[in-house]
């Protein structure tokens, strides 16, 4: 089994590290001080207390690893319009790309019995690039739940837990998503196959929807936003909107809204993935965090004025912070 991790970033980096230390075929494609490190290096993990490196083929061109079985994609979502070129440089007829990425994904109306299925999300795929140029026939779903980082170049830190929860689109536990997990499996990961990935990737959408724009807003960690009376309700607010949201299209809530903010805020002092980037003047995830619930909202007409209102000051810092 091939396996490319493309943007060997934090999630990346150790999503490629745990399966070369459990002996499997994987590459990397990755760039920059990163990529110089790898390859000078190898790729060093600390877990547990410990670090180990391993020597993995790592490259910024992936014309040159060929045809895979897995793609796992861990970009932030609004890059990958901009590689669909490199990664159909790692595609054969069956090849799978696994979307480990935050917010709504390209293909989540694919494999819907609906009458607003078969068609791309124009937030996260703008003209449908991702979708006409990769297919959303090789999509599998996956949900992110550990905490990484990038201590220096070539080294990544893995902070808490191990979970990669995967799901075909159609809700099939088909051969290729049961190999996949019984490869993470092996790896020392746990990955769930879950047969309704969609109700997952909600769940974790409900606290980034919210809390993210928040952080960016007031640059206040996770446990002050969900212990301030008044921010707590204003995240409040939002994911109640975003709940009549999902459900309008299907969705399951297995936490209520008061059990997902106590979730968030026992991280406790973690500044999230948007202030942070915004901090580091990198362009934020709003169109998959944020816009992509404002565009399935209007698509069954539920309206979502806390959310909207939240945007609205967000646009209005990212455009003054030349994001």
């Amino acid at each position: 089994m091939r396996i490319c991790v493309f943007g060997a970033g934090a999630v990346g980096g150790y999503i490629g590290a745990m399966l070369a230390r459990a002996g499997c075929d994987v590459s990397l494609v990755a760039r920059g001080p990163q990529l110089a490190a790898i390859q000078q290096n190898g790729l060093t993990l600390w877990r547990a207390g410990k670090s180990q490196t391993y020597a993995i083929t790592a490259t910024d061109s992936a014309a040159e690893l060929g045809p895979q079985d897995f793609v796992l994609v861990t970009l932030k979502a609004h890059a990958l319009p901009g590689v669909v070129a490199d990664l159909r440089e790692l595609l054969g007829p069956d090849t799978a790309v696994v979307s480990a990425v935050n917010g709504l994904p390209w293909w989540y109306f694919h494999g819907l019995e609906s009458s607003i299925a078969e068609r791309p999300l124009e937030s996260v795929d703008p003209k449908g690039v991702i979708w006409k140029g990769i297919g959303p026939e090789r999509a599998i779903g996956c949900v992110v739940y550990p905490s990484v980082e990038v201590s220096e170049p070539g080294v990544v830190r893995h902070l808490s837990d191990d979970k990669f929860s995967l799901g075909e689109p159609s809700g099939e536990k088909s051969e290729r998503v049961r190999s996949l997990a019984n490869a993470f499996i092996d790896a020392g990961l746990k990955a769930p196959v879950r047969p309704r990935i969609r109700d997952e990737i909600w769940v974790k959408l409900w606290g980034n929807l919210s809390f993210n724009p928040l952080s960016a807003l007031t640059t206040a960690t996770l446990d002050v936003l969900a212990q301030d009376e008044g921010i707590r309700a204003i995240a409040r607010t939002m994911m109640v909107e975003a709940q009549a949201v999902g459900e309008k299209h299907g969705i399951r809530f297995a936490v209520d809204v008061d059990q997902r903010i106590a979730a968030a805020g026992s991280i406790g002092a973690h500044r999230t993935s948007m202030l942070q980037d915004l901090e580091q003047g990198r362009p934020l995830e709003i169109a998959a965090l944020v816009e992509s619930v404002m565009e399935v909202a209007c698509l069954v007409e539920q309206p979502t004025p806390t959310i909207d209102f939240i945007h609205a000051l967000l646009r209005q810092r990212i455009q003054a912070r030349g994001l």
